[in-house]
């Protein structure tokens, strides 16, 4: 979760930002929303939630204002009625480039051990039950290949630029790059990349698993993206929340208890008007209208 770009000194003040979203992203509703300095909110889709982090000059470098509102907005849309996917991006350039080496440099242990320093930015593996999709293209490296791999679905261009360097700086990832990575490639491969802090191209992300899919260009990636966001908002928010529930607890359990946990969601939907209206369409031949009950 590093960077080893310069960055400025950071106001953890909100403030509107200036910047345009990729012009790709069209807006679908008038939602109104908060006001934030390192991030932007927009509705592309019908219910799907798009976050795009923005901090350009920084190469949308992560800090702790930055994940505050991150998390805020996570929420927001973790919370919204009219929103069942939700889309993380920056920009063509960077992704996020890592972690702001300035606020980090002069932390002591003391300080860093009783503030729980960057616990919060693994908030979004925890807290948020609607699917997240990262969008990645340019730099992910460090904090920055963290915030992805911590989202439920990966996407990326061929070109993108993943990678933990953190050895680099004296130090190692902080934000689940070790366990998240190593569970994604591998122990051998994982230990390879950490311990030499090489990086790895979007079509190795993709022939190793980490991304589900790679695109040719910026522009195929956000429409691919927000394609597959729109595809998820247009299914049964309870079923989609109970099979985000089940594919995550396979990283938690052994086979025999995850596979026993699974089928006891499955027993739990058959009490939802969902399952009867999406099977009854399915009997007649018709498209489901669901009610997400």
């Amino acid at each position: 979760m590093a960077t080893f770009m310069s960055m400025r000194p950071i106001a953890s003040r909100f403030r509107a930002s200036t910047s345009a979203l990729p012009a790709i992203a069209r807006t679908y509703s008038a939602w109104s929303v908060k006001s934030y300095e390192f991030i932007q909110t927009t509705e592309p889709r019908p219910g799907v939630g798009q976050i795009t982090l923005n901090r350009p000059k920084a190469l949308n470098a992560l800090s702790t204002p930055l994940i505050e509102e991150l998390n805020h907005a996570l929420q927001a849309f973790d919370q919204s009625p009219t929103i069942s996917a939700i889309l993380l991006t920056g920009s063509q350039k960077a992704f996020a480039a890592g972690a702001d080496i300035k606020e980090m440099s002069t932390l002591t242990f003391a300080e860093a051990y009783t503030t729980s320093f960057i616990e919060s930015w693994s908030s979004l593996t925890t807290s948020i039950k609607k699917p997240i999709i990262a969008a990645v293209s340019g730099h992910a490296l460090g904090g920055g290949c963290e915030l992805a791999l911590m989202c439920d679905i990966l996407y990326c261009t061929e070109t993108a630029n993943f990678g933990q360097p953190e050895i680099k700086l004296g130090t190692i990832p902080g934000a689940g790059g070790s366990q998240r990575l190593t569970r994604a490639i591998g122990k051998a491969r994982a230990m390879e990349l950490i311990l030499t802090g090489k990086n790895f191209t979007g079509k190795e992300a993709f022939e190793w698993g980490v991304a589900a899919r790679t695109f040719p260009t910026y522009e195929e990636l956000i429409e691919g993206s927000l394609g597959t966001a729109e595809t998820i908002a247009g299914y049964s928010k309870v079923a989609v929340k109970a099979a985000k529930e089940v594919v995550n607890k396979s990283q938690d359990l052994p086979l025999r208890d995850g596979v026993e946990y699974e089928r006891r969601v499955f027993h739990s939907l058959f009490g939802s008007e969902d399952q009867k209206i999406g099977m009854k369409a399915f009997a007649e031949k018709k498209k489901a209208e669901w009610v997400h009950k």
